[in-house]
């Protein structure tokens, strides 16, 4: 086994709400179960369902703006900002913007869907 991973080619995670998501590192990209590392691209107008996360996250906006409401809070992510949550908060996540949200996003442990908790 080798002491590195080497992406060239991400895995894109298939959606239906016209979310671009990039897996660099991850369960869906290379198995990886401590952490993922993923580029997203959320449209305007997008938004999910609220979550409650097994997993901390951070988000790092690249361009755009991003709201995240967080227990009840509401946050909006500007470029070259960032917001660490922890895991058990309640989260929804959503560009309510005219631009699209360019962002990274990075899991511990990784991002999976059984782990992510969102609400119908």
């Amino acid at each position: 086994m080798k002491n590195y991973f080497h992406q060239s080619q991400p895995f894109v995670v298939p959606t239906t709400d016209g979310k671009l998501i990039e897996e660099h590192l991850g369960l869906a990209s290379n198995g990886e179960s401590r952490l993922s590392v993923a580029h997203m691209v959320a449209p305007p107008g997008w938004s999910e369902p609220h979550q409650t996360p097994q997993f901390d996250e951070v988000t790092i906006v690249i361009s755009g703006k991003k709201q995240i409401e967080i227990d009840g809070e509401i946050i909006v992510l500007s470029a070259g900002e960032s917001l660490f949550t922890r895991a058990g908060s309640r989260i929804k996540y959503s560009n309510p913007f005219e631009e699209p949200a360019n962002y990274w996003s990075i899991c511990t442990p990784a991002f999976s869907i059984d782990a992510v908790n969102r609400e119908e």
